[in-house]
């Protein structure tokens, strides 16, 4: 088969062999479409490596078509369309993954919008409502939000009855947020983001992809008994907090990472995906926001237009050009 191998830190388009055999609980997919997430740019830059045993070819999310099962997968069959979360080997033309990583496109949905949904979805409501704990009613600050994974998060927190207050890169993309249903926001040019956080009235609960000066800027905005959820290093790896109002305001700071959880964890997380998130894909109510798409054999000039902080949503790469 085609993959994409990193040489150099380059991206580039060549023959590889093809993944596999499949274990019992296995099937193989043929990729039509595929998402490119900034691990995927880390991972390009040499900062980020497969977890052991897993495929070095980028990618962590596609769609595509079933072509073969193991002799113990139940919940699908040849021909079936899908997309699945990997822990890589995406920009490939086949992947093979455990079952419990893959689920059905929702109703009324193509592969390219299919593509967008598996590591974004999962990150957002990972970190939203199981690792943060978010209950109805309470108030959630979003940093990136203009990102694949924040386009995915406010449009849940929207969806769940939580109020979102976001920080993003330009005014444009604080419109476009808003029009997905954020309820405040802050242009992170224009300075801190402190004071307007707190006249908004604070946030119980913070998805942070940024760290470094953040951490200490978060801890300042969140109430008592608040969470701080960090799914990022992008502002850097170490910060300066005040252990005193994090001891008197019982507030928490949570690291989490989705890439090297075992297939049984991540299958919980879809499978939760699948119970609430679904329904409302099929009904329309959320929608994958892309931003832009690339021939999978220009992955090097999307992954850069990432770099660049140029998109509002998902970046995608088309593999076989279906659906």
């Amino acid at each position: 088969m085609q993959a994409i191998a990193i040489d150099n830190q380059q991206m580039i388009w060549r023959e590889h062999e093809d993944p596999g055999p499949l274990g019992a609980s296995d099937v193989r997919i043929d990729v039509a479409w595929a998402g490119i997430n900034r691990a995927d740019l880390m991972q390009r830059g040499g900062n980020y490596p497969p977890p052991p045993g897993e495929s070095e070819i980028p990618g962590l999310e596609v769609s595509g078509t079933i072509t073969e099962t193991g002799g113990s997968v139940e919940r699908f069959r040849r021909g079936d369309r899908v997309c699945a979360l990997l822990a890589g080997g995406g920009y490939a033309e086949q992947v093979v993954v455990n079952e419990a990583q893959v689920l059905p496109i929702p109703q009324g949905m193509g592969l390219r919008e299919a593509a967008a949904l598996p590591e974004v979805f999962a990150t957002a409501w990972l970190n939203l409502y199981m690792e943060g704990a978010v209950q109805s009613g309470q108030r959630v600050l979003l940093h990136a939000a203009a990102s694949g994974v924040g386009t995915a998060a406010i449009q849940l927190c929207k969806a769940f009855g939580n109020p979102c207050f976001v920080t993003a890169g330009s005014a444009d993309k604080l419109k476009a947020c808003y029009r997905l249903g954020a309820d405040a926001g802050w242009n992170r040019h224009d300075g801190s983001f402190v004071e307007a956080v707190k006249a908004w009235g604070g946030a119980d609960m913070i998805l942070d992809p940024v760290g470094g000066d953040y951490i200490a800027q978060d801890l300042a905005v969140l109430n008592a008994d608040g969470r701080v959820v960090l799914i990022g290093l992008m502002g850097g790896m170490e910060a300066q907090v005040n252990l005193g109002r994090m001891l008197m305001k019982r507030q928490r700071l949570i690291g989490s990472t989705l890439r090297a959880r075992s297939a049984k964890a991540k299958g919980a997380i879809l499978d939760a995906l699948h119970a609430h998130v679904w329904p409302r894909l099929s009904r329309g109510e959320i929608k994958p926001l892309i931003a832009s798409t690339w021939p999978v054999q220009e992955a090097e000039t999307a992954i850069q237009h990432l770099s660049d902080n140029a998109n509002i949503g998902k970046v995608l790469l088309s593999v076989s050009g279906n659906g």
